[in-house]
This record gives structure tokens, sequence and C-alpha cells, in this order.
């Protein structure tokens, strides 16, 4: 018996997956995906020190997906949807965006489901997003702030070894945040 197989060509694309660590891995955004980012940038826990004005609504978070897409696009780099290596469980979005082209600098971020607080994820997903950046993207530098009352970003940061620069004022919460650098020269 003979058995013809249909592949249906988005879901071998959403199984591509170019960078794990040992809990985690990553591929890139989905026009199907918007039920995946609904549950991340939809969640009021999640956008609490992101967005004054609570989380975002349906057509917000199409954007907001659509924008991760054209990122990556547009300049190779999104905040990537990344799993549970073990579940397969969607856990959150870790990456880069488009800071101070003409510098060379990207921004990082890390956005985490809240049934995944607490298990160190945070700082899986960035030190290998910093990893990635520098030596297959070859990023000279990564710029990130955080909330001046998120605690924990604030931590995480540090952790990663970024170091305090100024306060930039951030336009969705209304607020100066704390703003740190890492390059490349002090990874070595």
């Amino acid at each position: 018996m003979n058995f013809v197989y249909y592949y249906n060509v988005t879901q071998i694309m959403k199984d591509v997956f170019f960078l794990e660590t040992d809990r985690l891995k990553f591929r890139s955004w989905q026009q199907s995906d918007l039920h995946l980012a609904e549950k991340l940038w939809g969640n009021r826990e999640v956008t609490q020190f992101i967005l004054s004005n609570g989380p975002l609504k349906n057509g917000k978070i199409k954007e907001r997906l659509e924008l991760e897409m054209e990122n990556e696009k547009k300049f190779g780099v999104q905040y990537w949807p990344f799993f549970s290596k073990d579940t397969g469980e969607f856990v959150g979005a870790c990456g880069l965006k488009p800071y101070k082209l003409f510098d060379g600098i990207f921004e990082l971020g890390v956005h985490i489901c809240p049934e995944f607080w607490g298990h160190g994820l945070g700082f899986e997903a960035c030190s290998e997003m910093i990893q990635h950046s520098f030596n297959t993207l070859n990023i000279k530098s990564i710029f990130a702030g955080h909330n001046p009352q998120n605690q924990v970003s604030c931590n995480l940061l540090k952790k990663l070894g970024f170091r305090f620069t100024h306060y930039e004022y951030y336009p969705p919460t209304e607020l100066n945040h704390p703003s740190y650098i890492l390059n490349f020269e002090e990874q070595m």
C-alpha cells in the first residue's frame, strides 16, 4: 500500500528551531502564532512593566506579531519565540530589535509567560541570545533597559554582565528606565 504525504509548509517552518539551550529551543514567529502572541502580550502580568496602559488587545497583538516578523525580514532579528525542549510548551520570547543601527547597537529583550517565572529561564534565554548576537550575528554592542520598578529585570541584566550607562525615557511606560550596555569586547 502506498501512502501520499501532504506537507503543510507553514507547519514545517514552525518546527525549524535555529537555536537551543539545555532547556529551551528558539524559532521564528509565523502568522499562525497569533494565539501564542496573545498568550504573551495579552497577559496583564507580562505587560505590567512594559506598557503603562495594560496588556495589548487583539488588533495590537497582531500588529506586534507582524512587527516581529518584519524586523526579522529587514534586520535579521526579532524577539524570537522559545519553547521548553522537554514539553514543547511555549515559554516566551527573547531576542533583539533595532536600537541605534547607525552605531551597530541592538536592544535585547525577554518576555516570559508567568507560569515559567522563577526557574532561571530568562537568564538561560538571554545568555544564549547574547552569545548568538556576538558570535553568529556579529553584533558589537547590546543595549537593554528595564522598568525602574522591575527589580527582577535589574538583577538579570547585572547577572548577564550589562553595565549601567544612563536613564532613558521609554514612551510605552512613560517612565525613565535604567539603561545598560554590553559590548562584545567585555565578553572576551
